[in-house]
């Protein structure tokens, strides 16, 4: 791959990414308390959906929620509250796929209490070479663009509910996309997002668990991002995340199990 495709590709995918997660780095411990249960949402699913469960409170979520160390070869950090996205401030052109919307910029539901959010991002790996792309040849300058984008990045949101909340938010996410697979539009601060396509992955974790990769198009070019809703008891996680490298189609971009696996065990 040329180093200007390259350049091209991951500038595209750049865009969509910030247009999707910059404004995604809410508060790290707010707590919302507005006593209202959304109940009407839950449906299959998890035979324990309709038992009530205790929420987290702040300081609990907080202790739960991933820190440095917890994922091998991730770096870990508090997301600032400069960009947080209240709930009102998402709007979608197909009312049904909120949830889903919601789940991308880390906003909880209806009876939630307390949130914490982290940016969990890939840590490059040393391999000794010092060669500047100026030295290399264009193809190997491009091999190495694309290597230095190969780098995931997830925003991790942990929303603690009261009663039923939590499971009702989790199976309302779930027919969302299922409803939604052919696409919607988001739209944060005026700035709207096309989702293309929205179909099934694997994951396991929690009480229940479910992946999807969420397709965004910018002017015909699409990048693919993994979205991630893991349940324990009164307590949803959400991971959305993105690879650069994976917008050029030449790099195989996975949903992040291991940083799923690591907030599992910590709310186990």
């Amino acid at each position: 791959m040329h180093a200007t495709a390259v350049r091209r590709t991951a500038l595209a995918a750049a865009a969509a990414a910030l247009a999707l997660l910059a404004t995604a780095c809410g508060g790290t411990s707010d707590a919302t308390k507005d006593g209202k249960d959304d109940k009407g949402a839950a449906s299959g699913g998890s035979s324990d959906r309709k038992t009530p469960a205790k929420a987290l409170t702040a300081a609990e979520l907080e202790k739960a929620t991933l820190a440095q160390g917890d994922v091998q070869g991730r770096k870990v950090t508090k997301a600032g509250p400069a960009d947080e996205v209240p709930a009102d401030g998402v709007k979608v052109d197909k009312e049904g796929c909120l949830p889903v919307a919601h789940a991308m910029f880390g906003v909880a539901q209806k009876g939630s209490v307390a949130t914490t959010k982290r940016k969990v991002i890939d840590e490059p790996k040393a391999d000794g070479k010092k060669k500047s792309l100026e030295d290399m040849a264009e193809g190997e300058a491009g091999e190495a663009l694309m290597e230095a984008f190969d780098l995931t990045s997830t925003f991790v949101a942990l929303h603690s509910y009261e009663g039923t909340a939590g499971p009702d938010a989790f199976a309302a996410l779930e027919k969302a996309a299922a409803d939604c697979a052919g696409g919607f539009t988001a739209t944060v601060a005026g700035t709207p997002t096309k989702v293309a396509s929205i179909s099934e992955e694997k994951v396991t974790g929690g009480d229940e668990a479910a992946a999807w990769t969420v397709t965004s198009e910018d002017d015909g070019d699409t990048a693919p991002f993994k979205l991630v809703a893991l349940r324990k008891e009164a307590t949803v996680a959400t991971f959305f995340s993105f690879n650069l490298a994976a917008a050029g189609g030449d790099v195989k971009f996975d949903v992040p199990t291991e940083v799923v696996a690591a907030q599992d065990e910590k709310l186990a």
